[in-house]
Formats: C-alpha cells, structure tokens, sequence
C-alpha cells in the first residue's frame, strides 16, 4: 500500500466532522493524541471529537516509529487539562462506561502532577 498517500490533517478533521453527524447513534467519538498530536487533537475537538484519549505505555512506540509527530508522547494531567481548556472545553475523567469520575475543570493547571490520562472532554 505504499503506492496510496498519507491523508492530510484537514481530511482526517473533516472524517471526524462527518463521523459525528452520521454516526448520531455513537454517543463519544474519541481522538487519540500520541497519533494525531497535541494540536490536531485540541482541533479535533471543533470537529465533533469528545473524547481524547491517550494512556501512554510501550505500545505508544509503534506511533513513533510510524511517522508519528509525537516522537516522545507523554502528557502530564495538568497539560492535557490545559490543552482541553485553552480549546474553550470541559475537561472530565471518565471511566470506561463514561460515568463522571473527577471534574477537573478547576484544576490549578500551574501545579505540576506526574499522572497519565485521557480524559474525555464535554462541551
């Protein structure tokens, strides 16, 4: 397959946008960071993406090791908090049925925590 090109940033956020509006029956469509990258994935969120998702381990590598702009993936809670606020959303941890497990909306972002999460995101 090597003869079919990558697709661009724009069509990947433009595959979530039509995602959300015909997959109205999936109620979370998630964007997984250590792949997109920090950026596109604060973008996805204006494109019908809910859910950012990202625990890091060492199977993240094979992103890297693809191409991925994340060569070294790794998001503290604060930064990833950061990272959904300054997209003007909620940030909530959920669990894997999506109950609410801790509001971080008012996390002090500036105090430094060493803990890995995705954390699925609200409007």
């Amino acid at each position: 397959m090597s003869h079919i090109a990558e697709t661009t940033s724009i069509e990947d956020m433009k595959n979530y946008a039509v995602s959300r509006i015909y997959l109205d029956n999936f109620d979370h469509i998630k964007a997984y960071w250590p792949m997109l990258g920090r950026e596109m994935a604060q973008l996805s969120l204006s494109f019908g993406v809910d859910d950012i998702d990202g625990t890091i381990d060492d199977t993240t590598k094979i992103y890297s090791m693809a191409g991925s702009e994340e060569q070294n993936p790794s998001l503290s809670t604060h930064q990833l908090v950061d990272l959904i606020k300054r997209a003007g959303r909620k940030p909530i941890e959920r669990d894997t049925l999506y109950s609410q497990l801790v509001d971080y909306s008012d996390l002090d972002i500036n105090e430094p925590q060493e803990v890995y999460v995705g954390l699925p995101v609200l409007n």
